[in-house]
């Protein structure tokens, strides 16, 4: 049978996915390991070589999604500091020795592709998406072509400014939409009464006031950041995802008025707010998709 296999590496686990070219899930893992020397490249390595060996050939074709700018080649990652020391410039054709090349993606691109290919985007050419984690992340396709730009830095959704005096994010943008959802400035933004923002959400869901004014206030971010790319990038749909997306209503109920204040409903368009489906396995599907288009 053919099928392709999709790669996507995280920051502390490997999602893999064998799909066929029609899109059924043939198998799916989700490893997990410790970013320390290279233990990321030698488990998905191995992760490779096992997943073809239970599905008894070798897959037609690979394809890996990962933090960072990819190369435009394609074959790498570019760009990745601070993490996953030796990613940077790591030939994935030549690491996994494979026989047809290896096209490499920047994992929130491969998200949307995957979301695109059978998830809540599917059949969409205008489309972005933001996945809500530790980070924001985000991807852009316009008229049925991803945004990739010069370099590779196109689709950074997160790095957003809302607030210009506002302090500098890792990519030196004030005030960024990071800031205000990001789960790693939590604690910044409530005073140091919430470690995550899981707690933030169940305290809202338990009808704590003063919770639910520090929530709407990074909703409030979220929505207005949606609705200004709405006017620039003019999509049928915004997909969120990440794991904050997990809050289901409690997000989505809100998100959708404060979209709807700032969005620009040209001849009463208005692009709807979809959460993603493929969860954490997105990158992989469309590392698996970023394959079959090229093949």
């Amino acid at each position: 049978m053919t099928y392709l296999l999709g790669i996507d590496l995280g920051g502390s686990s490997i999602k893999a996915v064998a799909v066929t070219p029609e899109g059924r899930t043939l198998a799916q893992v989700n490893e997990p390991f410790v970013d320390h020397d290279l233990e990321w490249a030698v488990k998905l390595r191995a992760l490779a070589a096992r997943l073809q060996r239970e599905q008894g050939a070798p897959a037609a074709g690979i394809g890996i999604s990962a933090p960072g700018l990819a190369a435009k080649d394609a074959r790498s990652i570019a760009v990745m500091p601070g993490r996953l020391l030796g990613l940077e410039g790591l030939d994935w054709t030549k690491h996994l020795a494979a026989p047809r090349p290896v096209p490499v993606l920047n994992d929130a691109h491969a998200a949307l592709l995957g979301e695109v290919w059978l998830g809540a985007a599917r059949g969409l050419e205008n489309v972005f998406m933001f996945t809500l984690g530790t980070g924001v992340g985000g991807a852009a396709m316009v008229d049925g072509h991803l945004l990739k730009g010069a370099i590779g830095r196109a689709g950074h959704l997160g790095h957003v400014v809302l607030d210009w005096n506002g302090p500098l994010d890792d990519f030196n943008t004030p005030g960024s939409l990071e800031r205000f959802m990001g789960n790693k400035f939590i604690a910044q933004r409530t005073g140091g009464r919430y470690a995550t923002t899981h707690e933030l959400v169940a305290a809202v869901q338990s009808g704590d006031a003063a919770a639910r004014e520090l929530w709407l206030q990074s909703v409030r971010a979220l929505g207005a950041s949606i609705g200004s790319l709405i006017n620039v990038l003019d999509p049928d749909a915004v997909i969120v995802g990440g794991g904050i997306a997990r809050a289901g209503a409690t997000l989505f109920e809100p998100l959708e008025k404060f979209v709807r204040q700032y969005e620009w409903q040209a001849a009463g368009h208005v692009a709807k707010i979809l959460p993603a489906q493929l969860g954490d396995f997105a990158g992989a599907y469309g590392s698996a998709w970023n394959v079959l288009k090229r093949f």
